[in-house]
């Protein structure tokens, strides 16, 4: 069963989401500056202090508006397309930081800027051309719960193992877009379901909708991880480099699982295929490029 889909809405609510992400990540970096700096740590007693940090707080309803427009963006457009226009969001925080530090942006910035964007552009213009959006079947559901699975096991093993070793800073915002990748893949998911169980009249509960309820759970295991990774993330890398991390490895496991499991690209040509991994290599490059040239602001 194909169901309908509104890619023009889906992109322009993810463009929103990016605006969301941006500022609330700018603020959230600088709520656990703040108390990071009063309790010289960010240990279990930080994380409570930082509920009642009002900068951080804003920075966190920032985040939840984010989640809700992304939300809505898969609701209206399949996954593969929604995901890469996230990349954006580093070009708003590029912007962000200049301004707060009243500087302009450098040639190399400008040039990375440029490359990102019209590399995600035709990404998602093809997308959005030869993408389908289908029901979700057990199989595949299953399919990206045992995945996640796989990847709970080998993180907690890996932190288990190198417990007692430094930890390379950019390892969490790695897990950190990671997990948000499951989010926003499960999240699609559920969205299917709802959508297909209201349009088939199946509001019971029976083993479909139970997978989708264990569907939830996933997203609120992947979803507490995530937000833990990005808080402790913040406390060893730039607000930018967060962001940066975050826009690469989140659209890439969306986009991966969107392809090979949830088939959205069934169908499509090869030469679609082709274009995808170029774009997306020359965004990655872009991204990348972007957070190791923009200095972090150091204040409000």
């Amino acid at each position: 069963m194909t169901l309908t889909s509104f890619p023009e809405i889906g992109i322009a609510l993810a463009v929103l989401s990016a605006a969301l992400l941006t500022f609330g990540n700018f603020f959230q970096s600088r709520g656990v500056a703040r108390v990071r700096s009063a309790r010289g740590g960010l240990g279990a007693a930080g994380f409570w202090s930082l509920v009642r940090n009002p900068v951080w707080l804003i920075g966190s309803v920032l985040f939840g508006l984010a989640i809700l427009a992304q939300l809505g963006a898969l609701a209206f457009a399949p996954l593969i397309v929604v995901q890469p226009v996230g990349v954006v969001a580093l070009v708003f925080a590029s912007a962000l930081s200049a301004a707060v530090m009243r500087r302009a942006p450098s040639l190399q910035e400008i040039i990375a800027v440029v490359v990102a964007v019209s590399s995600l552009g035709i990404f998602v213009w093809v997308a959005a051309d030869v993408s389908v959006q289908t029901t979700i079947v057990d199989e595949q559901l299953i399919a990206i719960l045992i995945v996640l699975l796989f990847v709970l096991a080998v993180t907690f093993g890996g932190l288990a193992l190198w417990r007692r070793r430094a930890i390379a800073p950019v390892i969490y915002v790695l897990l950190a877009g990671l997990f948000s990748g499951f989010v926003a893949t499960l999240g699609k998911t559920v969205i299917l379901r709802v959508q297909t169980a209201f349009a088939t009249d199946d509001l019971g509960i029976d083993d479909t909708n139970l997978l989708t309820i264990a569907c939830l759970v996933g997203i609120g295991v992947a979803g507490a991880l995530s937000i833990y990774f990005v808080q402790t993330a913040h406390t060893v890398n730039s607000p930018e480099t967060v962001v940066g991390g975050l826009t690469i490895v989140d659209p890439c496991v969306a986009v991966v699982l969107g392809i090979t499991i949830l088939g959205e690209a069934a169908g499509a040509p090869l030469w679609s295929i082709g274009v995808f991994v170029v774009t997306g290599a020359a965004a990655i490059w872009g991204v990348w490029r972007l957070a190791n040239l923009s200095p972090a602001p150091e204040k409000l």
